[in-house]
């Protein structure tokens, strides 16, 4: 597929992520416990990866993610020139999937963006349990590395990539399950951006640490599938006997 359809598959697919998985929260006329809260969100989340990366069908690498796409590039699995404009296309579906949200929420009675924070991303007086700035950064860096790079191993060889979607899509739920009490469950800057823009005010304000973070975190991931990769090619297979 060309770049154009590509960058189209890109966009569409972080849309409905972003769409699906804050809706779990966005849309419930009256909230639910946090517990309740974070178990939602990270299994729409979860289910809304998975079924994007089957629609996708490889067609666009199924990134939907910044920090996937930047873990692909240093991993030297991704050419660095689409990095950009992946950027771009992740960031305005995401764009895209928050104002459909904001749209179908305003038909309820008494909605407000003052009130419902979308799903933003925040730390401090903004995190779910107040946590501190530093944590919240620690946390998204972590759990992005880890997702990033599950990512790369199961794109990696074609037997892995049968299972690829629903397994990107469990480790997704499970990393939100963890981030969502510390974070409001982050992770992915384009994820992060959509919300924040209709929120406005403080959500702009610390949306710098919630690109930061995942970034560096998928970075990471990405340097470190390169060198494992490098060093499993230099270790001779094992000999078996008879062979």
């Amino acid at each position: 597929m060309k770049l154009g359809g590509r960058l189209a598959v890109e966009g569409a697919g972080t849309a409905w992520l972003v769409f699906a998985g804050c809706a779990a929260t966005a849309l419930n006329a009256s909230p639910p416990s946090q517990g309740c809260n974070t178990l939602g969100m990270a299994v729409a989340f979860g289910l809304a990866l998975a079924v994007a990366n089957y629609a996708a069908a490889r067609a666009a690498s199924a990134h939907f993610n910044p920090a996937v796409t930047i873990g692909y590039a240093v991993s030297g699995r991704f050419p660095v020139r689409d990095t950009g404009p992946y950027l771009a296309a992740q960031t305005i579906g995401a764009i895209v999937g928050a104002a459909l949200l904001v749209r179908v929420a305003s038909g309820r009675p008494g909605f407000s963006l003052a009130v419902s924070d979308l799903g933003s991303n925040g730390y401090d007086d903004h995190s779910p349990t107040e946590y501190a700035l530093w944590a919240v950064f620690m946390l998204e860096a972590a759990v992005s590395f880890v997702f990033v790079f599950f990512h790369l191993l199961m794109s990696s060889r074609a037997e892995r990539r049968k299972a690829a979607a629903l397994a990107t899509g469990a480790c997704l739920a499970v990393v939100y399950l963890l981030a969502i009490p510390v974070s409001n469950g982050g992770a992915n800057p384009a994820r992060s951006t959509g919300p924040a823009l209709f929120v406005g005010e403080w959500a702009l304000d610390q949306l710098w640490l919630f690109w930061a973070a995942p970034l560096s975190g998928g970075a990471a991931a990405g340097a470190m599938y390169r060198l494992v990769s490098r060093r499993s090619r230099l270790v001779p297979a094992p000999v078996r006997e008879g062979v």
